[in-house]
């Protein structure tokens, strides 16, 4: 009785960590009842009384369920989060054309040199080596981009 509390116990603490690489709360939800059993099959197995196995029940369940709140705030708040690399991030970074033809170029962003096409047919103005461009957005391995505007050039 007490080796299967504890085998419960440790498989408890193994889905508890597995649920903070994986967030959902599902996995948290069956670690934390695995884990208070578990702690309930060992105390009892060992000789302990009613009342030491329902402390140790709600001890580890308020534990576990703390643990699984955490994990599972923490790891849905990482899927809001803008990617930062890759082709995705590229979007909103600063660039400057290396080369200009008509409706496409060449423009250096991020240490790359990439394809790049307006991103507005009727913007004014043609661009010209030399001229700050913003990634509006990426379509294969061209980017769409726009000149510019002051406020958005370094100083």
């Amino acid at each position: 009785m007490v080796a299967t509390g504890v085998a419960m116990v440790l498989v408890g603490a193994a889905l508890l960590v597995v649920e903070a690489h994986v967030a959902g709360g599902v996995v948290g939800a069956i670690g934390a009842v695995v884990l208070a059993g578990g702690a309930a099959l060992a105390i009892s197995g060992a000789g302990g009384g009613v009342g030491l196995v329902i402390a140790a029940v709600l001890a580890a369940g308020a534990v576990a369920g703390v643990w699984v709140a955490i994990a599972t705030r923490k790891g849905l708040a990482t899927r809001r989060l803008r990617p930062s690399s890759g082709v995705e991030a590229l979007a909103g970074h600063l660039g400057v054309v290396r080369s200009w033809n008509g409706a496409d170029g060449q423009v250096f962003v991020d240490g790359a040199l990439w394809r790049g096409r307006r991103s507005w047919a009727d913007e004014e103005g043609e661009l010209r080596a030399g001229d700050s461009v913003v990634v509006e957005r990426v379509s294969g391995l061209t980017l769409a981009v726009r000149r510019a505007e002051d406020w958005e050039e370094p100083c």
